[in-house]
Order: C-alpha cells, then sequence, then structure tokens
C-alpha cells in the first residue's frame, strides 16, 4: 500500500439539468493535475430528486459515458451517484468508474423515508468494498451514514475489511451537526479514513447545502472541512500513519462478529 490521492469536489448543482451539471463537473475535473480518485457528490446530475421516472438512465446511458469518457482521458477514478434504472427498478447508485471503462456499482441501502426516497427508488443489498493502490476502500451514499452496522469493519483473516469510507452525499445545512460528527464516529470506531463529500447550495425544493465535506483520519482528527464555499481539494492519505495506528492501539481486533442480512 502507497500513499493514495483523493480529490473532492464540492459544489452547487443545477436542479434537474444533466446538462449543465456535467459540463460545470467536467470544467473542475479538468483543472485537476496528478488526481487519482475524484469524488463528486450525491446524484451529481441532477441533485436529490425524487424523478427517477424522468431522469433514470440505464448503464449504456449518456452518464454513464461521460464517466467513462472523462476516466480515460484524465486517468483517473471517478465516484459519484446517480439515478440509474435497471430490471425495472430505480436506484441511487453510486458508480466506481475505472479509467479502463470498468466499472463497480454500490446501491444505496438505506432510503431517505422523510423525503420519501423509499417511495421511488429501491435499496440495495450489498456492500462495495473497491481497491486501488492496496487501498480497500468501502463506498456508501448519504443517509446511510446513520446506520453504523452498515459502515462498520468485519474482519476478513483477521486483518480490517477496508482502510478508508467514501460517503458521497446530499445532506442539508439543517442537520450539519450530525454530518460531522457522524463522520467522524466512524473514522474512530472502523480505525480508518473517511472522505465525505456534499453539495453545496439551494435544491429545487429550497432546502439549504453548506457542504462541510471533510477528511478524517483513522484517530477522528479533522484534516479538512469546507463550509458554504465550492472547492475542489486534493487530499493524501497516508499509508503509514494508517498501520502506525492500527499497529500501536489495534482496537479493531476486538470487534463483534456478525452478519447483517
Amino acid at each position: 500500500m502507497t500513499n493514495l490521492s483523493i480529490s473532492t469536489i464540492q459544489t452547487n448543482l443545477f436542479w434537474e439539468d444533466k446538462a449543465a451539471n456535467l459540463e460545470m463537473l467536467e470544467t473542475k475535473i479538468e483543472t485537476l493535475d496528478r488526481a487519482e480518485v475524484v469524488v463528486l457528490p450525491e446524484m451529481f446530475s441532477t441533485g436529490f430528486s425524487m424523478q427517477p421516472h424522468l431522469f433514470a438512465e440505464t448503464m449504456n446511458g449518456p452518464t454513464i459515458a461521460w464517466m467513462k469518457e472523462i476516466a480515460a482521458r484524465k486517468k483517473i477514478i471517478l465516484t459519484g451517484s446517480m439515478m440509474a434504472e435497471d430490471g425495472g427498478k430505480y436506484f441511487n447508485r453510486l458508480i466506481w468508474m475505472l479509467p479502463t471503462g470498468q466499472f463497480g456499482y454500490y446501491d444505496k441501502r438505506h432510503l431517505f423515508a422523510y423525503a420519501g426516497e423509499h417511495e421511488h427508488y429501491s435499496p440495495g443489498n450489498r456492500r462495495l468494498v473497491s481497491q486501488i493502490k492496496g487501498w480497500r476502500i468501502l463506498l456508501l451514499t448519504c443517509y446511510d451514514l446513520r446506520f453504523p452496522v452498515w459502515s462498520r469493519q468485519q474482519l476478513n483473516n483477521q486483518t480490517p475489511e477496508f482502510d478508508a469510507i467514501i460517503y458521497v452525499a446530499n445532506w442539508p445545512d439543517r442537520r450539519s451537526l450530525a454530518w460531522r460528527t457522524l463522520l467522524q464516529a466512524r473514522a474512530i470506531e472502523n480505525q480508518c479514513y473517511v472522505i465525505g463529500v456534499n453539495r453545496l447550495g439551494n435544491d429545487g425544493n429550497g432546502i439549504y447545502h453548506s457542504g462541510f465535506s471533510s477528511v478524517i483520519d483513522p484517530l477522528g482528527e479533522i484534516l479538512y472541512q469546507q463550509k458554504d464555499a465550492e472547492e475542489i481539494a486534493m487530499h493524501l492519505l497516508d499509508s503509514e500513519k494508517l498501520n502506525e495506528i492500527r499497529e500501536k492501539i489495534p482496537f479493531w481486533k476486538d470487534g463483534d462478529h456478525f452478519q447483517i442480512s
């Protein structure tokens, strides 16, 4: 495992306007130099809309094509969630796009009933742990953050299951204290880096998002946090620091063994 560069894009989104969002995000990604993983917010092409019947796409649609083209041209891994249609159902689907055009995906498990998400989308039933440069990264979406069991390390041959968690989100300002607190909690309890990428600005329902995109180290220390501003930031995840923490204070070894149904 070597150090890993993660670039986060905290930005306002054009409400239900795919063309405008993809053009805006492409312009921002073009400014990145030596990026390895680039993280976009939840539903980056539309905002957190409950109209998948109008905007959802298949895995052969224009948003996936856009991700493939950007990842290949910039030689990056590009990740963020979008509205997906698959098998006659709609999903809030997080894509992990490789420069080769291959991709993995995670369908959001915990749907935000308070906003009616469960009435329009189907929940996922499996986690996704992706790998790059020896790092194992758990990919999750917004409301998943409130459910620690779904984010919990499970020992694999007496080694931690993952080294970092990425949460993509449209988390409103009115509950930003929970966002900030839970990001730190997930890092501390799992002894891993946590990266949370949130949107900025008002959505189509007039709900304000203040961002607070963050990078947290395995001890819960805030390495980066940005409020109320659009920003593209690059962060270096330190493999030596992670290994040193896990060796000196190996709390992870005492974790409970469990199964998720």
